[in-house]
């Protein structure tokens, strides 16, 4: 074929730099096509819309990430890898075959919980297995109690939806219908399923065509050099930005509002110890496995902990070679290493907190690399129903809030959260899905940490049934424990959740979960998300900053004398008389 590589000469010479980037931008160009291939066929919003979903090209040995797509959620870079480890672990080697499919949900060996579909398909080139190419979705509903699966109450994983081990989707090309068969029966959405799951069968299948394209040009040992290399240098990058770290032992404790059976407290702790260019995660002082569902399993936790250091240290290629200078120790029966069939389906709420801890950690070795904390929940809400026909609908959504201050300025107002690239699904297609109008859609005053630089602001969201009844369901965190400020910062407000019941407005009894509540029509549920952390001292803050703040509404007047300092009216006009005295007195 017209400019394709003789192996034979590629693998006698060093890579240039300039094939390096180029093959760099081919691969990841690659999985961001099947990112985009997926998004435009999914039926549910969650992946149409919000971007639940990733594509990457993984290690034919190790199932290692080589390449992930740039729209795809970062938390699956981690997790993935050990789903195509447990492919290749099934795996007969002496009945692999060119066009085999596997699919599977298994939250405890391939990470996340069960929404999370994933199916992956070896690639084979000239009858050689080069790579792994992969799909993970998160799917509208997948049984369970609880529609649309986050359900508060769980106490098994078998009460939060169907769980799939791997099996194979496709032998040699050809579709194993009753898989399918099984899992549309156990979906109270199967249109949607049937659609998600053939949208991430399309995906591969397009992942296969350009890699076999760019194989053709460049030939296979050439691109497995760049693979190569490109881990490679993420390795020798992660090395280096801890070496840059000082050696020592940093700890941060957070905490989980409860687990949705118990209403106690659970600790979620860390010690990072650096030593040279090796990095510790220590979460031994954590609390143990639970029983209600904010458990994750160990693969998870270790994604996590990949996304808040790429976080920290965001010149790192994401591959697997971020991971190679950091060693993890995490119990066996940790609340972040659950083993089954302790349930998992809440793992957005936990992971956020690793995330969190791991912020508050390395702001005392590297402050000016850290964040305040981000508002720390998805607020996963379900309504379902029936409609005057007799169909049933189910709502499942996730909301955003307020990202931390840092040291180039102030949190994003409003945003998703940190272990995702995913979006908060419009107003309007969930209008137009759901039997439900939006009367508020706003940012929340005063609802951002104070700091020299301001936490960014949650959201206020209040919806209306326009159906005669529905079912709610609320998993939430940070209604006790808000997302703290570092170096001085200052706490953003905590989550608070609201809905109308015919004797008038109630809150959940647990704060920021709850299961089953039943509203009528014209009965409105309000989310007050919260905001991101404060960053650095409030009374560091510039008086025109604080003015400009008050006069947008992000800050009351009462706040701006209060936490800043700074004495305002309601129009942000300054009192230069009044702030001195004011910043005088919280010097003190």
């Amino acid at each position: 074929m017209s400019g394709q590589v003789d192996d034979s000469d590629a693998s006698k010479k060093p890579l240039d730099p300039v094939t390096l980037a180029v093959l760099k931008g081919r691969l990841e160009q690659i999985a961001d096509e099947m990112d985009a291939t997926l998004f435009r066929s999914a039926f549910n919003p969650i992946i149409a819309e919000a971007h639940d979903a990733s594509h990457g090209i993984y290690d034919a040995v190790t199932g290692d990430t080589l390449i992930q797509g740039k729209l795809g959620l970062p938390i699956f870079v981690g997790a993935m890898a050990f789903a195509v480890k447990l492919v290749i672990d099934k795996e007969d080697k002496s009945a692999e075959e060119d066009g085999d499919v596997w699919i599977f949900n298994d939250p405890y060996e391939g990470g996340t919980h069960l929404s999370d579909f994933k199916l992956v398909r070896p690639f084979y080139y000239n009858d050689n297995r080069f790579c792994y190419l992969a799909s993970v979705g998160h799917w509208h509903d997948v049984g369970g109690n609880v529609p649309g699966n986050y359900n508060p109450s769980a106490t098994e994983c078998y009460q939060e939806g169907m769980l799939i081990p791997p099996v194979r989707l496709y032998r040699k090309g050809e579709l194993q219908q009753d898989i399918v068969d099984i899992c549309l029966a156990n979906s109270r959405q199967p249109g949607s399923a049937y659609g998600d799951l053939f949208g991430q069968v399309n995906a591969l299948d397009l992942g296969v065509e350009r890699l076999t394209a760019l194989l053709d040009e460049y030939g296979t040992d050439t691109v497995r050099q760049a693979l190569a290399e490109l881990k490679a240098r993420a390795a020798t990058l992660m090395r280096a930005n801890i070496a840059d770290v000082p050696d020592g032992v940093y700890s941060a404790d957070d905490w989980l509002d409860n687990d949705g059976i118990t209403d106690e407290p659970l600790k979620i702790a860390l010690d990072i110890r650096v030593n040279g260019h090796r990095m510790t995660l220590d979460f031994s002082r954590s609390a143990n496995q639970c029983s209600g569902p904010v458990n994750i399993s160990r693969s998870t936790a270790i994604a996590s902990c990949y996304v808040a250091l790429k976080h920290v240290f965001n010149d790192v290629p994401a591959n697997a070679g971020c991971l190679d200078p950091v060693d993890f120790v995490i119990p066996e029966g940790s609340i972040l290493s659950a083993e089954r069939p302790k349930p998992v389906g809440g793992y957005t709420e936990t992971i956020l907190r690793v995330i969190d801890t791991i912020f508050a950690a390395l702001s005392r070795a590297v402050p000016n690399r850290v964040n305040g904390c981000a508002y720390g929940t998805i607020n996963a809400l379900s309504l379902a129903g029936h409609r005057k026909d007799g169909s049933r609908w189910v709502m499942f959504s996730f909301f955003g809030g307020g990202h931390g201050g840092h040291p180039d300025g102030d949190g994003l107002n409003h945003g998703n959260a940190p272990i995702s690239m995913a979006t908060i699904p419009p107003v309007e297609i969930m209008e137009a899905a759901y039997p439900v109008m939006f009367t508020q859609w706003a940012l929340r005053p005063d609802s951002g940490g104070a700091g020299r630089s301001r936490g960014g602001l949650g959201a206020i969201y209040e919806l209306e049934l326009l159906e005669e009844q529905a079912d709610v369901f609320l998993f939430g965190e940070r209604g006790r424990y808000p997302p703290p400020g570092v170096l001085g910062g200052a706490d953003g407000a905590m989550n608070e959740f609201f809905y109308q019941q015919d004797n008038g407005e109630q809150a959940p009894p647990m704060a920021s979960k709850m299961t089953g509540i039943k509203i009528r029509k014209g009965h409105r549920i309000r989310i007050r998300s919260p905001g991101g952390g404060g960053y650095g001292p409030a009374r560091e803050r510039a008086i025109e900053a604080v003015a400009r703040d008050v006069r947008l509404g992000y800050v009351s007047a009462h706040h701006a004398r209060n936490l800043y300092g700074v004495g305002v009216n309601d129009e942000g006009d300054i009192d230069e008389a009044e702030t001195a005295l004011l910043r005088a007195a919280l010097s003190e």
